[in-house]
Formats: structure tokens, sequence, C-alpha cells
């Protein structure tokens, strides 16, 4: 049986700066370890890291593009 993880997009997505860098990752401008540097010491870049390393690079951008969708943050 496969183990279930939930990303807390809640914490990737709760200031400026998270959105601004996920909105780049999510349409291609930034990578996954841009990313991680931007996000770090803080909690959010734990968070991303088990997402990337969960699902992949690929299908977390794709995952990150349905999470600012859904917020209406997607530019």
């Amino acid at each position: 049986m496969k183990d279930t993880t939930t990303t807390d997009w809640n914490l990737l997505l709760s200031n400026k700066c998270g959105i601004k860098t996920l909105n780049r990752f999510a349409v291609g401008n930034a990578s996954a370890k841009g990313v991680i540097a931007c996000f770090a010491n803080t909690d959010k870049a734990g968070e991303f890291r088990k997402l990337v390393r969960t699902h992949g690079s690929t299908y977390a951008r794709r995952l990150a593009r349905k999470a600012l969708r859904y917020r209406n943050l997607l530019t």
C-alpha cells in the first residue's frame, strides 16, 4: 500500500515571496534547485524538497500550477 503524502500549499504560498518563487517554478522560469535555494533555512524548503522527492520535478511543476490556478494566483 502506498503512503499518501500531502503538500502544505498554505505554507508554501503564505507570502508574496513564496507565491512569486512558485509561480516562476510553475511556468518553467526557475529550477527545483533554484526554488530550494530561495526557500533556504525555512520550513518551506523542507516542504518543497519533500514535494520534489515524492513526485519528481515535472509532476511537481504540474501540481504547483494546479495549486496556483486553484487560488487564482497563476500569472
